[in-house]
């Protein structure tokens, strides 16, 4: 089964529990770890890394020592994952929760994350949800640290993430169908 057709299915199954009803395309993946610090990062999580078009681009540019965790909830999409990147010694798949961010990370003796990047709906989220996302992104990300977070709307929900975040800005690419873009989220409010 073709990505599309994985994605199309979980969209119209479970609606707005699914980012989008196509994965991401190579630019926008792209676009959404452009300002990540490669020659640096020690961990990258990934969030809701669906079929992992975002994944395939941080496995490409995370140097040797750089630890990558790849959370993500549906079981199908994790089941592809971990196929995909069976190779990646330095990539891990997770299948679980967001709101467990924190001890997966405890458990696997990481401190922080050099970068977080999203791929979960979370302007659909409700508010508990989402209030519960950003206590463990803060709990778990480095203070020099960015959250990176895809949108097909590009700009709509930018004051969304400005309330927990000091720097917000939006990075469009317009090649990706629909056109989309990232938020990409620094300096977050203690």
């Amino acid at each position: 089964m073709s990505d599309f057709a994985l994605f199309l299915g979980k969209f119209l199954r479970h609606g707005t529990k699914i980012a989008s009803l196509a994965p991401s395309s190579p630019w926008l993946a792209r676009a959404t770890v452009c300002n990540v610090p490669w020659d640096k990062a020690r961990v990258v999580v990934e969030l809701g890394a669906g079929t992992g078009p975002i994944t395939r681009v941080i496995a490409e540019k995370a140097h040797p020592n750089c630890r990558v965790l790849a959370l993500e909830r549906d079981p199908d999409f994790a089941r592809l994952l971990r196929e995909r990147f069976a190779n990646q010694t330095n990539m891990e798949i997770i299948e679980g929760d967001v709101r467990d961010l924190a001890r997966m990370l405890a458990d696997r003796g990481i401190a922080q994350a050099d970068s977080i990047i999203s791929g979960l709906p979370v302007p659909s989220f409700p508010k508990d949800l989402q209030a519960a996302l950003f206590q463990v992104v803060r709990s778990t990300l480095a203070p020099t640290g960015s959250y990176n977070q895809i949108t097909e709307i590009p700009l709509v929900y930018m004051g969304l993430y400005k309330k927990f975040f000091r720097k917000v800005r939006f990075v469009f690419e317009p090649r990706n169908l629909p056109p989309a873009g990232a938020y990409i989220c620094e300096d977050m409010f203690g």
